[in-house]
């Protein structure tokens, strides 16, 4: 369903179990930044209501994860650290166009969301394979199912917006520069290091 064209490098699941607290931390501020995103879609495009609408759950179900997970890290007895940058998601943004009409760059803008929760969906599944803490394990899980609903939203969204053809042509060319950027990734113990 996915596309990925690159599979986590399996060491990632052994370097996340040797370090949960610095993944729960950079968990959580990914699940922020999802939120942010969704918001600053709405601040551009106030005019697609159905698209609002629905970005407004999507950044409200994000701030829940967020909580849902700072509430982990404080159950363990650790704390949340500062903000991590996301050099996964940095990279990405790259890709986005910086011509083409505004219909173009909302597509792509789509299709980057839709990326990173495609990303983010398969190491949850890696996640509840491989964590020895069942209870992250069942949480994971949960959130796995989430993100992939998020995913075929932002695709669908896309769609809407773009020419099936066009934005499916598109999709490809993200799989595949995806690939390229998640080979140098999977090295250290956060949600897309």
């Amino acid at each position: 369903m996915l596309g990925l064209q690159l599979p986590t490098d399996p060491r990632w699941a052994q370097l996340v179990r040797q370090d949960l607290p610095e993944l729960l931390t950079d968990h959580a501020w990914c699940e922020q930044k999802a939120a942010s995103n969704a918001i600053s879609m709405i601040v551009r495009h106030p005019e697609l209501s159905d698209l609002v609408e629905e970005l407004t759950r999507i950044a409200q179900e994000e701030l829940e994860h967020f909580r849902q997970v700072v509430d982990r890290i404080h159950a363990r007895g650790w704390k949340l650290g500062p903000e991590r940058k996301d050099n996964y998601v940095n990279e990405l943004m790259q890709f986005l166009r910086k011509d083409g009409t505004r219909e173009q760059r909302l597509v792509d803008r789509l299709l980057f969301s839709a990326m990173i929760e495609a990303r983010s969906c398969e190491r949850f599944k890696v996640l509840t394979e491989t964590c020895a803490d069942e209870e992250l394990r069942t949480f994971y899980h949960e959130l796995m199912v989430s993100e992939a609903g998020h995913y075929t939203t932002f695709i669908g969204f896309a769609r809407r917006y773009g020419t099936r053809d066009e934005v499916d042509a598109r999709w490809r060319e993200f799989l595949a520069y995806e690939a390229e950027v998640v080979e140098r990734y999977g090295k250290a113990p956060t949600m897309h290091g």
